[in-house]
C-alpha cells in the first residue's frame, strides 16, 4: 500500500464546490501545488468567483494569504484587484490539474491510499475534476480514507492528534501535515 494524501482549498456554497488550489504529497516524497486558473480568468465566471472569495471573509483571511503571492519589485506592479499573483507557475487551467492529479495519483502505484482530513469535500473536487465520478480515469481509488474516521476508529481524541505547527490552510502544508497525522495514526494502530 501506498499513501498518497492532498487536501484542497475550495469555494462552497452548500451547492456547489469550486476549487480553489490542491496539494499532494506522496510516500514516495513527491509533491504536487496548483492553483485554478479560473480564479484569474477574465471571464465572467472567473470576475464572479473572485467577486464571491473578496466577500467569503475566512477564504480572506486564512486561504487566499496561502496562494502564491508576488515577489520583489513585482509586488510594486501588481494591480491591486488580484486576489494573489495570477502570473505564477502554479496557476493552471483546471483541464490541466486534472492531467497532472491523475498522473500523480497513477505514479504511486496499483496500490495507492488516498488520505485526506474530513476529505468528503475533497474527495468532490478530485472526482468532479473529470466530472461525474463514473469519469474517473482508470487506476484512480474512487474513495478517499478519512484522517478523522482513523483517528475516531481507534479512539483517539481529535485534541491529541499532532499539532499542525505552520501553513495551515495552504493547500500543500496541509497535505504534507495529512501525512504526518496519518503515519502517526499508523503507528498507534500497531500498538
Amino acid at each position: 500500500m501506498t499513501g498518497l494524501d492532498y487536501d484542497w482549498e475550495f469555494l462552497e456554497n452548500g451547492r456547489t464546490i469550486v476549487p480553489i488550489s490542491i496539494g499532494m504529497v506522496a510516500d514516495d516524497g513527491r509533491t504536487y501545488y496548483a492553483v485554478n486558473r479560473l480564479l484569474a480568468s477574465r471571464s465572467p465566471r472567473g470576475w464572479l468567483l473572485r467577486r464571491r472569495i473578496r466577500k467569503h471573509a475566512w477564504l480572506m483571511e486564512n486561504v487566499v494569504p496561502n496562494l502564491p503571492q508576488p515577489h520583489g519589485d513585482w509586488r510594486l506592479h501588481m494591480p491591486k484587484s488580484w486576489l494573489f499573483n495570477y502570473l505564477d507557475p502554479a496557476v493552471k487551467p483546471i483541464e490541466r490539474i486534472a492531467d497532472e492529479v491523475a498522473e500523480f495519483i497513477r505514479a504511486s502505484g496499483p496500490d495507492v491510499q488516498l488520505w485526506a482530513n474530513y476529505g468528503a469535500y475533497d474527495h468532490v473536487c478530485l472526482a468532479q475534476l473529470w466530472g461525474p465520478m463514473i469519469a474517473l480515469p482508470d487506476g484512480l481509488p474512487m474513495f478517499t480514507h478519512d484522517i478523522q474516521q482513523e483517528r475516531s476508529r481507534l479512539g483517539i481524541g481529535w485534541a491529541d492528534l499532532p499539532e499542525q505547527e505552520s501553513g495551515e490552510h495552504d493547500a500543500l502544508a496541509d497535505a504534507r501535515h495529512n501525512q504526518t497525522v496519518r503515519r502517526w495514526l499508523a503507528e498507534r494502530a500497531q500498538k
